[in-house]
């Protein structure tokens, strides 16, 4: 196999496991490109980020802005199929209710959406649907903000499979997701998740958004040593749980970043 065929069935690999959008027929399922396709995890970001940045487009050209960051929420989700969404939801759950490792492990694997997800739920999409409205108001390419927080808050959960040990002891699609690849896939990963935001920093010319790197990697290392803490390690709902939070972040410090710039 050539390595441009080899890296097609990865890149579309990570698609089909990280959205709902289909993969080519040609496409061979093998368990052991779901680890390396963690490359392309940062890259399935602008994907989602460009797709939502153009729903916002269209929807705020026929509606309102409000609408338009709704709109624009929800495709990110569809798109998706809430993936990111129900790890942050399930590490509420696990980690509000549970006070041992076993306990939290069990939450987690629950089905059932409890309090602590729901209102975990709630409070995040608020905060979000809240920090777009604000990005909306400034003068910016609202899909380069976009691509480079769906981007960069996907690249974060690639260093804890560096960091960590998987968590759970029995054999599932997500352990074979989190074995640890080579170091090639992380430098691939790390390559997808800044390059947008330089691009972003260009456009804006607004250098100091560059430290959105250092704090997102802060956060990251704090859920890593809470989940380490916990449970040992982590599962595939604590990187999710880790994607949503830091796109929350990043958006956060840009609206931070322009009221005392």
């Amino acid at each position: 196999m050539s390595y441009v065929r080899r890296q097609l069935d990865l890149f579309f690999t990570a698609l089909q496991f990280y959205t709902r959008l289909p993969a080519p027929k040609w496409l061979v399922y093998r368990a052991e490109n779901l680890s390396l396709a963690t490359a392309y995890l940062p890259f399935v970001g602008w994907i989602v980020g460009l797709t939502a940045g153009a729903v916002w487009f269209a929807a705020d050209y026929l509606t309102n802005p409000s609408i338009a960051i709704l709109c624009s929420m929800v495709v990110s989700i569809l798109l998706t199929g809430a993936f990111h969404e129900d790890g942050f939801a399930d590490v509420c759950d696990g980690f509000g209710g549970g006070w041992t490792r076993e306990k939290i492990l069990e939450i987690m694997k629950d089905s059932r959406v409890g309090t602590y997800a729901s209102v975990g739920l709630i409070l995040i999409l608020a905060l979000k649907f809240a920090l777009l409205q604000s990005v909306a108001s400034q003068d910016c390419g609202i899909i380069g903000v976009l691509v480079s927080g769906h981007a960069l808050s996907r690249l974060m959960p690639v260093f804890v499979i560096y960091m960590l040990p998987y968590a759970r002891d029995t054999d599932s699609k997500a352990k074979q997701v989190a074995e640890k690849p080579s170091f090639s896939v992380l430098v691939t990963a790390i390559i997808f998740g800044i390059l947008p935001l330089f691009g972003l920093v260009v456009c804006l010319g607004q250098p100091l958004l560059l430290a959105v790197i250092l704090v997102l990697g802060l956060i990251t290392i704090l859920l890593a040593r809470y989940f380490k803490k916990w449970i040992g390690g982590y599962t595939g709902d604590c990187l999710g749980a880790i994607q949503q939070v830091c796109e929350v972040a990043f958006y956060f410090f840009l609206v931070v970043l322009w009221k005392f710039a």
